[in-house]
């Protein structure tokens, strides 16, 4: 009793949001790099790298994703979805080195304290910063309702590195502005924030793909929910033992169920073929529920 619920749809859908995101980024570093280069504005230079390294990281979705797709074979029996969680976790380290990175050059000039030697960049640089913030915040949204529709670790990933390039034009828009301002102080202050905000998300990020490596169970309102289901099952007359895993973006369900011991073994073998059923039929991430059956003791 087994059901591989392929998505081919939720593939074509990660495939064009990857694909949407590789364009943006590329024309988005581009334009940031143009504008740093014309305004002297380092801050804007430096936030053009970070968005062209999102590019690299979507080309790791796209890998992980094409990865986790794969049929079960001889050496992988239980499927290939796990790869989705080694991208996440890959995306999730190179987020963490973003954070770490955007929060030391930060801390760094702040220690340096020398203010006066920083040119005032020009207006481009605003603009760019403007346009950056604007354009990644939409990816961010974009992207994460993707990720949310077809329950993909990778593409989450991905969501919140757009966000962290987000936050990091913030910091370059406060930077430049402060430094127009009379205040250059305010880049290095705002790179430090942004830091927390970045690192929090590739923790994050990091805990759920680990979540799915280990085996963890389901949340509790889920497997409630399998519960319901299961004794509205006709000729089900308790549970006896229910056990879940998360393995990838799909679902794992072990469960033991009492049935009536005078029942024919054709009987029991229908109940337990409707709890297979329905268990797969109402979850769309279940890839396999296993059935057991027991005599109902009373």
């Amino acid at each position: 009793m087994g059901n591989n619920n392929v998505q081919p749809d939720d593939n074509k859908t990660a495939m064009r949001v990857s694909a949407v995101s590789i364009i943006v980024n590329t024309s988005l570093s581009i334009l940031k790099l143009i504008a740093g280069i014309f305004a002297k504005s380092g801050a804007m230079v430096s936030d053009a790298v970070h968005s062209a390294s999102d590019v690299f990281s979507t080309f790791i979705v796209i890998i992980g994703i094409k990865l986790s797709e794969k049929k079960s074979d001889d050496d992988h029996p239980y499927g290939h979805e796990r790869m989705e969680c080694v991208a996440s976790i890959v995306l999730a380290v190179i987020l963490a080195a973003t954070g770490f990175g955007i929060g030391a050059e930060g801390i760094g000039k702040i220690l340096e304290g020398n203010y006066k030697e920083i040119a005032i960049p020009g207006v481009m640089a605003l603009i760019a910063a403007v346009v950056s913030v604007v354009v990644k915040e939409w990816m961010y949204w974009y992207t994460r309702a993707a990720a949310k529709r077809i329950n993909s670790g990778a593409l989450m990933a991905d969501a919140w590195h757009h966000r962290s390039d987000s936050l990091s034009s913030i910091g370059a828009f406060a930077g430049i502005l402060g430094a127009r301002l009379g205040f250059p102080i305010a880049d290095s202050v705002a790179s430090v924030i942004i830091c927390v905000f970045i690192l929090k998300a590739a923790f994050d990020i990091f805990k759920d793909a680990v979540d799915k490596m280990v085996d963890k169970a389901c949340p509790m309102e889920i497997v409630n929910k399998m519960k319901e289901i299961i004794l509205e099952q006709s000729g089900v007359e308790g549970i006896d033992d229910i056990k879940t895993r998360l393995f990838g973006s799909k679902i794992y369900v072990d469960v033991e169920i009492a049935v009536n011991g005078e029942k024919t073994l054709i009987e029991a073998h229908k109940i337990a073929e409707a709890v297979h059923d329905a268990i797969e039929g109402s979850f769309e991430n279940v890839k396999h529920c296993m059935v057991h059956v027991n005599p109902f003791r009373g």
